[in-house]
């Protein structure tokens, strides 16, 4: 999640989409936040941004979501409470399940293919069915089309298909094994 703006970002949207359908019932919005970056997952938890940011979010969400401060814009407490920030690294803590949606945009993209290979399985079986997965435009899930289905052209928004994975097929992070994760740069 970086330092927030995504996950803000993400809450900002549901809470919108919240007041305008108004759904019967009590639909409420949890948003869990994950970095291996302790550094990031603190500046994410202040809620804090400079005040150019208003070159990309209009002035109606910042009037209503934030509050202008002396270094920037603060998000409101209702939407920071929607989020919980923790550090976790994927390739070693287990996954989160259960969940809806699961955005892990531009990570792929640094990590090794076979670690790629374990991670699109694992996010299948931490979505709920029907759930759907983000991923940045340079990622793919690669030979796992039986596990999603491609939702809006080339926009990388999948939907989690009812596949059965059987046990041996999802290898859980406490088993990830073989060299280094991230791919290495070039020097």
């Amino acid at each position: 999640c970086s330092t927030g703006e995504e996950a803000y970002s993400l809450a900002i949207m549901l809470r919108e989409a919240l007041d305008e359908l108004k759904p019967k019932g009590n639909l409420q919005i949890q948003i869990f936040a994950t970095d291996l970056d302790k550094d990031a997952i603190e500046k994410a938890r202040q809620g804090v941004f400079p005040s150019n940011i208003s070159a990309d979010v209009s002035a109606a969400r910042l009037k209503r979501f934030f509050t202008k401060e002396e270094h920037g814009y603060r998000v409101r407490k209702e939407i920071r409470e929607l989020v919980i920030f923790a550090p976790q690294n994927l390739i070693l803590e287990p996954p989160f399940t259960k969940l809806d949606i699961l955005s892990c945009r531009n990570l792929l993209i640094y990590l090794t293919t076979e670690v790629q290979k374990k991670l699109i399985p694992l996010f299948h079986y931490s979505l709920n069915p029907g759930g759907i997965l983000f991923q940045g435009s340079a990622e793919t899930i690669g030979d796992f089309a039986r596990l999603f289905t491609p939702l809006v052209g080339k926009s990388r928004i999948f939907q989690r298909k009812e596949s059965v994975l059987r046990p041996e097929q999802i290898v859980f992070p406490s088993s990830f094994t073989a060299g280094p994760p991230f791919i290495s740069e070039a020097r």
